[in-house]
Parts: structure tokens; sequence; C-alpha cells
């Protein structure tokens, strides 16, 4: 199998380039603060994931109502909803992230393979509140910048920025920069094999309390969610497994009072 993250960071070019971004209705974003949501949740922080397809699994849920989904995430009591804008690998939509910013009052994440300025000002200008940059396209060189200018600029138009790493020296690497939320993906983005122990074994070697840090792939349910607690993590993005139920509100209340 080919290394999956070079075919992403292609991929995202492309689609840069073909004005995927420029083709939007803007839409008015209330500011929320995702960071100020977890911090002040007291039950565990869900961050749940309109997802309707992946590159791992397919199609996840055939003609998804994103407006309902996103309704009952946030009925369930999750703290944000992050969306998957990216088309060609996650069946993303644009028009459907504005939809949902319509429809909620939560912060939402625009979750992207994200390699351009154009993506982050299109983030802004549909609602978004946060924006997932990836530290591995940087280190690749698949972004037009460096990681301290991309998350610079989205903090000067408003944004917040998650920053997402996979292994130690790229947490390591993200903690020196001035993200305000550190993701640890489970899943590896070179053969898409999930492992909630990645995220163990680095705060496991790293526990820090200075920034806030989002477990990312992999939760199927409460004892995931208490597993990775244990190991330091402050707030639990869920997709796939949420995505998967029928009853998408009652999933996410069982993730949201496992602790």
């Amino acid at each position: 199998m080919a290394d999956f993250m070079d075919v992403l960071g292609r991929d995202a070019r492309e689609t840069v380039n073909t004005g995927y971004y420029k083709d939007i209705t803007e839409t008015a974003s209330p500011s929320i603060s995702l960071k100020e949501a977890v911090l002040k949740c007291r039950k565990a922080s869900i961050i749940a994931e309109v997802k309707v397809a992946s590159p791992s699994l397919g199609v996840i849920k055939k003609n998804a109502d994103v407006r309902k989904v996103a309704s009952a995430m946030e009925m369930g009591g999750a703290v944000g909803i992050s969306f998957l804008t990216e088309p060609k690998h996650f069946g993303g939509s644009l028009k459907a992230f504005a939809e949902v910013r319509d429809q909620v009052k939560l912060p939402l994440l625009m979750k992207d393979i994200t390699v351009s300025r154009v993506q982050i000002e299109t983030a802004a200008k549909i609602g978004a509140n946060v924006v997932l940059l990836i530290e591995a396209l940087f280190n690749r060189g698949y972004c037009e910048c460096d990681v301290h200018s991309m998350i610079a600029y989205a903090h000067s138009l408003g944004l917040e920025v998650l920053l997402e790493a996979h292994t130690e020296e790229e947490f390591l690497s993200a903690l020196k920069t001035e993200a305000d939320m550190i993701g640890i993906n489970n899943r590896n983005l070179k053969n898409l094999e999930v492992d909630l122990n990645v995220t163990r074994r680095i705060l496991t070697k790293h526990r820090i309390s200075e920034r806030l840090v989002v477990s990312e792939s992999g939760v199927q349910g409460p004892t995931d969610i208490n597993f990775l607690h244990q190991c330091g993590v402050q707030a639990f993005l869920v997709g796939s497994s949420i995505m998967k139920t029928d009853n998408i509100e009652e999933k996410v209340r069982e993730l949201v009072t496992a602790l």
C-alpha cells in the first residue's frame, strides 16, 4: 500500500488548485471557543464528528441529513462538532458545513487536509471556529508555508487551531507552536491502522498540563474514554463509531457520561 499521507497531501494541493475552496457562500460565524468549552465541561468532552465516508470504511452513512446528525450530536451533549470538508476521500462538503453552522450553536471544527491559507480563509468565511492542521504535512513539504505562519494566519482570522501529531517527535514539535490544542491521532495516516496506545505511549513520557490534548480516532465506547482520560487526555474526537449507530444522540450521550 502506498503511503496514504502522501496521497492526502498531493490530493489536497490538487483540490485547492481546482478552486473548490473559492466556490462558497459566506456564513455568519458566532465567536465560540472550543478550547474554553472543553475546559468548562464537567463530563467527557466529546467532539463529535460528522463524517459520511472515510478511506478506511468507505461510505459510513448513506444519504445522511447532516443537519439532523449535527442536531442529534448537540442534543447528546457534545462539546463541539467536527465536520469533514475534504471532498475526495471523506465525502466532505463546504456547503453542508455551512448548513450545519446554521443548525447548531456549538463550536465547529473544519476538518480538512489543510495545505494552504486559502483553506483557512474559507473556514473563517463558512462559520468555522477551529481548523485542523497536521504536523506531518508540514514536515513533508505539502504546505505552502511553515506551521508557525499557518497558525498565526488562522489566529489573525479569529480561528483556533487543533494541531495534530501522531508520533512522539511530532507531538514535541507541536508543543513548540502557538496551537490552541494538540491532537494525538491514534490512526497512522501512512497505513490507516488505529491503536489507542499511541496516545498512551506519548502521554506516559510527556504528561503535560499547560496544553489541552485531544485524542483522535479509535474510540468505540465508554471504556475507551476512561482509558484515554487516565492517560491524561482532556477531549476526545469521535467520528466513525458515532456515525455508524442508528441513534446518534444516544451514542453521544453514552460517551459524554463515561466519566
